[in-house]
């Protein structure tokens, strides 16, 4: 039986009810990573219009690993009722919760902050040129990333997602754009990844659920593109239990969109790997998205702007599609016009 979009799917131990994903993307909105009203009400809305997965923005494991200084943060257990606060109030309206964790590495633009990547290289002309990292260095952000996982089981989080895409720390590792290093993080890109994978698996509960982004094309000839991916990732596939697809980020670049455009790539990585992959990529239409499911290109959709134009998107989608969804009860008078 072909799953469809509103099918369940079910990572681990852990079963979502459908196949809608909340992409991660960052409300620039927090005070010394603290999630405020703003987020609450931003998720809970999500997650009332019937989202599966929810994935809370890119929260930094450390203060000077952030992108700005509006973004969330979980460097601190001070950080940890807050966003306990949003998972329990989505956790009623069965939406399941993860939490995208990172590093902005080189692109890191907080004043006062010492910015760091694999390479001292710029991100761009206007950038601020960062440090090499240090072994010593390394080993500080595996151990920040060990912690924020430990914060996110105790905030009462589903799942964490890892973020190894768009030309953030990790990313900058994995491309040999931004990697330019002679030791072994330069000669195995994959290395830093792999040894903050492993961290985290030693830490968290065996049966928690642990997702990696990452961008698999630099759009770039001496960047990274897919096929590259399949050999980096392919020695840690057992590490991680969901791959969510997205490209570019590692360089300024111009990208040609259009809907579905980052769905080719997850396809093949899915394929390749024997991996789950989410997949997306201005996805609107829910026909679209029924079809990329049924057709088993990918396991799930996510949808990023969609969802901020439109948080009701899922409930929408399965009427329109005739599918059997829930709904809350406030809402059942909606299901018949």
């Amino acid at each position: 039986m072909k799953n469809t979009l509103f099918s369940e799917w079910k990572i681990k131990n852990l079963t979502l009810k459908n196949r809608v994903v909340m992409a991660p993307m960052d409300q620039y909105s927090a005070t010394d990573g603290m999630a405020n009203a703003w987020h609450y009400t931003h998720y809970l809305t999500r997650a009332i219009g019937q989202v599966g997965l929810i994935i809370i923005e890119a929260s930094a494991v450390s203060k000077a690993g952030r992108i700005s200084p509006e973004d969330l943060g979980i460097w601190s257990d001070e950080h940890i009722a807050g966003l306990a606060s949003i998972v329990s109030a989505c956790h009623q309206y069965g939406a399941k919760m993860a939490i995208q964790i990172g590093h902005s590495g080189r692109k890191c633009e907080c004043e006062g902050e010492e910015v760091i990547a694999p390479s001292a290289l710029a991100f761009s002309p206007t950038s601020k040129t960062p440090r090499e990292m240090t072994q010593n260095d390394i080993k500080a952000v595996i151990k920040d990333f060990e912690h924020a996982g430990m914060r996110a089981v105790k905030a009462g989080f589903d799942a964490i997602e890892i973020h190894a895409a768009h030309g953030y720390l990790i990313s900058e590792f994995l491309s040999p754009l931004s990697n330019q290093r002679t030791d072994e993080y330069g000669k195995d890109r994959v290395r830093f990844l792999k040894e903050i994978l492993e961290a985290l698996r030693s830490v968290l509960p065996q049966d928690f659920p642990i997702l990696l982004r990452i961008s698999a094309r630099d759009y770039h000839k001496d960047g990274n593109d897919v096929m590259d991916f399949i050999d980096l990732l392919s020695p840690i596939k057992d590490l991680f239990d969901v791959l969510d697809v997205s490209t570019g980020g590692v360089i300024e670049t111009d990208i040609k969109v259009y809907p579905g455009y980052q769905i080719e790539p997850a396809r093949i990585l899915k394929e390749a790997l024997g991996v789950d992959c989410i997949g997306g990529g201005l996805i609107t239409e829910a026909k679209m998205a029924q079809r990329l499911v049924k057709s088993g290109a990918v396991d799930a959709v996510f949808l990023a702007r969609e969802l901020l134009k439109n948080p009701y998107w899922a409930i929408q989608a399965g009427l329109s599609l005739g599918e059997e969804i829930s709904l809350p009860r406030q809402y059942e008078r909606a299901r018949y016009l």
